[in-house]
């Protein structure tokens, strides 16, 4: 069975629900799903994992999560290769902050870009001033992404 790892950064609970809301879609797609709250680098370059989804939610002007800096302070000091890397990203954020809406997860997919992984599709952006519930925008795409990559392995 495939496994997926759902790696979260999040400040109140926001990404985290979202992970938990698409975890059961993963599974009957066939996956073994963990969520990570504490994720490390070696979650993405162990070779665990086939495919990842990053759920990222932005703080302050475009900030990285308190639980999520710590991943990304050493994905930057690490520079590890991530060209087997597959993911899909979910970022969270609020258009009210302007040009930092969804700062985190811009640069999170920068960055994974940048260490050579391949995104799967486009980029979900949740806007808090549109969508209360996350989740209510994350389960559509999760299910459109699933077919539109060809990922259902059950």
């Amino acid at each position: 069975m495939p496994k997926l790892n759902i790696l979260v950064g999040t400040m109140y609970g926001g990404a985290l629900d979202v992970a938990e809301q698409v975890k059961p879609l993963f599974e009957e797609a066939g996956y073994a799903v963990a969520i990570l709250d504490q994720p490390a680098v070696s979650d993405m370059t162990a070779g665990e994992a086939d495919l990842t989804l990053f759920c990222v939610s932005t703080t302050g002007s475009g900030d990285f999560p308190g639980n999520f800096v710590p991943f990304v302070r050493n994905l930057r000091d690490q520079s590890p290769s991530l060209t087997s890397l597959r993911y899909g990203l979910i970022a969270l954020g609020d258009s009210s902050y302007g040009d930092t809406f969804c700062g985190a997860g811009r640069a999170l997919d920068a960055l994974l870009e940048d260490h050579g992984a391949t995104r799967l599709g486009e980029r979900l952006e949740v806007d808090a001033m549109e969508t209360f519930m996350a989740d209510d925008a994350a389960i559509p795409w999760v299910e459109e992404w699933l077919v539109a990559q060809q990922l259902k392995v059950a």
